[in-house]
């Protein structure tokens, strides 16, 4: 049995701009519709399927579709969707390190170089295992210890699954850090750089920008995007097909390209959650590196000298473990 495919050919963007079935971002606000009558936007031609706010599927022309540029506030930031569940599905057979979904997280999140939201580890089970590439954000756990050791309420966990942080509040004390187990935290040391690469991000907690010096930055599975009706950064730009994430409520993920069945995904391919023995149910889930679409090498092809050297001593340290 193969998993079901829906609406083959989906464009990126409108994967949840269309407000298909998995409706995100389109069920979350009224604002990523616009109610300009065809006078005051000339038609494309183009026509979408949106979802109302009273849950209905109508079509329209895609110039009458906008995006919403409203902040929210802290407490609706902090609340998220009840009637959501995030989910990300990461398939290790198509990972090559392309490294796009880390620029695009660094440019939108407007992060220094070497401060990296998403990490892509070179890795090797054992000593005569294939090496594999694995992405790693955050994995927005169910259980997550380090929301119960802030002790300002910095950190909080959503309605919707989703793990964030206030910036505002946040004092720097780093317990949140020694306490995830995935270390997918990372401490902001000095002031960013990159303001004039911040992209079209709305609302300081739902967009985790602007980072501050003395506080703890962290993938957030860009809500802020989910808002305006589109796909986190890292599924739009990852050139592979690798991350796909969606609605678990719905039982549908995207990678931009393809909408699937999550439960189908998940049952054919074995998918698994890393590290599930913790007890903390994370809410990114991976498919195994079976019949892989690229050798690991090419991973290694034009990489800047200072991530390859990063490489280069990961290589090391598993040639020592492996012998």
């Amino acid at each position: 049995m193969k998993f079901k495919k829906t609406k083959k050919g989906t464009s990126r963007r409108g994967f949840l701009k269309n407000g298909l079935s998995i409706g995100i971002g389109a069920a979350t606000t009224s604002g990523v519709f616009s109610s300009c009558s065809p006078n005051e936007k000339r038609e494309s031609g183009e026509k979408v399927r949106v979802m109302t706010t009273d849950g209905k599927l109508v079509e329209i022309d895609a110039s009458q579709v906008q995006e919403s540029s409203q902040l929210v506030s802290n407490a609706e930031a902090r609340k998220g969707d009840p009637n959501k569940e995030y989910v990300m599905v990461i398939d290790l057979a198509k990972c090559r390190n392309a490294r796009k979904c880390i620029d695009v997280c660094q440019r939108m999140h407007n992060l220094p170089t070497e401060d990296e939201w998403i990490k892509v580890f070179y890795m090797k089970d054992g000593e005569d295992t294939a090496p594999y590439w694995f992405p790693k954000p955050c994995f927005h756990c169910n259980s997550p210890s380090c929301v119960n050791v802030c002790p300002v309420g910095a950190t909080f966990k959503r309605l919707d699954g989703l793990v964030l942080i206030d910036n505002e509040r946040c004092i720097g004390c780093k317990f949140c850090m020694a306490a995830c187990p995935y270390s997918s935290r990372v401490f902001n040391w000095r002031e960013n750089t990159r303001d004039d690469q911040v992209t079209d991000h709305h609302g300081a907690i739902e967009s985790g920008t602007p980072q501050k010096v003395g506080t703890v930055g962290k993938c957030d599975f860009c809500p802020d995007m989910a808002r305006m009706g589109k796909l986190p950064g890292c599924i739009d730009a990852c050139p592979n097909g690798v991350l796909y994430y969606g609605d678990k409520n719905e039982d549908l993920v995207s990678n931009g390209t393809e909408t699937v069945r999550f439960s189908e995904l998940i049952y054919e391919r074995a998918g698994y959650r890393y590290m599930e023995e913790l007890g903390t149910r994370p809410s990114v889930y991976y498919l195994p590196p079976v019949n892989r679409s690229f050798d690991p090498e090419i991973g290694f092809k034009d990489l800047p000298d200072e991530i390859r050297k990063r490489y280069d001593i990961s290589r090391s340290e598993i040639k020592k473990e492996t012998r």
